[in-house]
């Protein structure tokens, strides 16, 4: 074929539903195929080590079968990864299943459906470590030790193109697939269809978060994505959304500490001597994009590993002096609860919204609060009981904090809510880390059987 068209409605499907509008249109432009990723470590690391979702079921089970309905209806391949946020097995195991309902549910003619696994058990990490594997750290990460390791809940690899290719390559029409690149999801089947890998991955790259790549912003915007031996165009199918060269070149630098480069396992993509050309009103054009194979494969691997069960409390503060003297309020408590507690076996973290609730230390204007500010309060211990009081204490004993120059009694801290709410556990990245691989399959089982009636 000339070209390979594919269209992706959502660029972190089920995370809020994709907007039918403009994937009808895009479903009536005729696509090759049909393609979204549904996965991000940006929803941090509590659904992994968990194992569960971020998004609801139903959100999930919406964007599936708007998908496999027009796939099976044009009779083109849709193709699924990093399943239920964070590609763990049992997230892949509910997207067969869903998928398997939905095709009884429609009555869909029998199709192949392929998926992958792409966990990586602790024991197995182990044994590779203990024969002298190195686990190297990414972003500020250490190298992987051993306690580390015994540290972590749950192990995801973050597949490349490769066991999408072995599906289609038997003749899977529908594929789940475990925890993987966002850019492989649709850099597969253009490689499958004999395009470059230069235009292969940037295709990938382009089309990874939907309409990101187009402007007006509209969240969960179908984009059709269309790769050549000698290009790769971009067009918003929203008829209010137009793919620019500001805005595709803008998302090719998007989440990136490199906005030139990304790494895959097996090779890095390079965009500095990209050209962006606007062909029409929504498209545009992209040349230029280089893939440079490595020598040796390198498997990113993600770990979460729990921290404790965890409560968090909110307070609100308007008084003028209690805002400008919030630190020694938040130290007050932090007191309170180490005479209770001691100093270890527990956490408390405060965050203060209005002055640097978003940002951090990082945050230009802390020393400019505004009138009034929000602090969250998290008590986290290895039992709800203990994480309970910890952020009751944490919480209550800011309206009791003592300050110099207040002589009333009346507390200036105010809460929306007696109580403390259980939340979700508290989970850390364990894992953020490479591991060289002779084979880039051995970290990852692929898996055929049968939907439909």
């Amino acid at each position: 074929m000339d070209s390979l068209k594919i269209i992706c409605p959502n660029g972190h499907l089920g995370f809020a539903p994709l907007r039918t509008e403009s994937f009808e249109i895009g479903v009536q432009a005729a696509p090759d195929y049909i393609a979204a990723d549904s996965g991000s470590d940006d929803v941090g690391p509590v659904p992994l080590g968990s194992d569960t979702s971020t998004s609801p079921e139903s959100w999930q089970r919406h964007d599936l079968e708007k998908m496999l309905l027009a796939s099976r209806k044009l009779k083109v391949p849709m193709v699924i990864g990093s399943a239920g946020d964070t590609g763990s097995n049992s997230r892949v195991d509910l997207y067969v299943s869903i998928i398997k309902e939905l095709a009884q549910k429609h009555g869909l003619p029998k199709f192949r459906l392929g998926y992958f696994y792409s966990e990586v058990s602790k024991s197995d990490l182990r044994a590779r470590m203990e024969k002298g594997a190195a686990v190297r750290g990414l972003d500020g990460f250490e190298d992987l030790s051993l306690s580390e390791l015994d540290a972590t809940d749950r192990i995801v690899a973050m597949a490349g193109v490769h066991p999408y290719r072995k599906l289609l390559e038997q003749g899977a029409d529908v594929i789940i697939g475990g925890r993987s690149s966002d850019a492989a999801v649709f850099a597969a089947p253009a490689l499958h269809h004999g395009f470059p890998a230069d235009n292969a991955y940037y295709l990938g790259k382009v089309l990874e978060c939907a309409s990101f790549c187009a402007e007006p912003y509209g969240g969960k915007e179908t984009v059709m994505g269309e790769i050549s031996q000698d290009d790769v165009r971009a067009t918003a199918m929203h008829p209010q959304q137009r793919c620019t060269i500001a805005s595709v070149s803008g998302h090719a630098m998007y989440e990136r500490s490199n906005p030139y480069e990304e790494f895959f396992a097996g090779g890095k993509l390079d965009m500095t001597h990209c050209h962006y050309e606007q062909i029409s009103e929504r498209t545009t054009r992209i040349t230029g994009s280089r893939f440079f194979p490595d020598a040796q494969v390198k498997v990113k691997l993600e770990g979460a590993g729990k921290v404790g069960e965890r409560y968090v409390g909110i307070c609100g503060i308007r008084d003028p002096y209690t805002v400008a003297n919030v630190d020694a309020v938040i130290g007050w408590a932090r007191d309170q609860v180490k005479a209770r507690f001691g100093s270890e076996g527990y956490q408390l973290h405060y965050t203060v919204y209005g002055r640097d609730g978003v940002m951090g230390p990082l945050e230009p204007l802390r020393d400019k609060p505004g009138h009034e500010l929000c602090v969250m309060v998290q008590g986290v211990a290895p039992t709800r009981e203990m994480a309970e009081e910890v952020a009751m204490i944490g919480l209550r004993q800011m309206f009791y904090a003592r300050l110099p120059d207040v002589k009333g009694t009346a507390g200036s801290v105010a809460f929306p809510l007696d109580e403390v709410l259980h939340a979700s556990p508290a989970y850390r990245w364990t894992l953020n880390h490479t591991i060289e691989v002779a084979d880039p399959m051995e970290l990852f089982s692929t898996n055929m059987t049968e939907a439909g009636v």
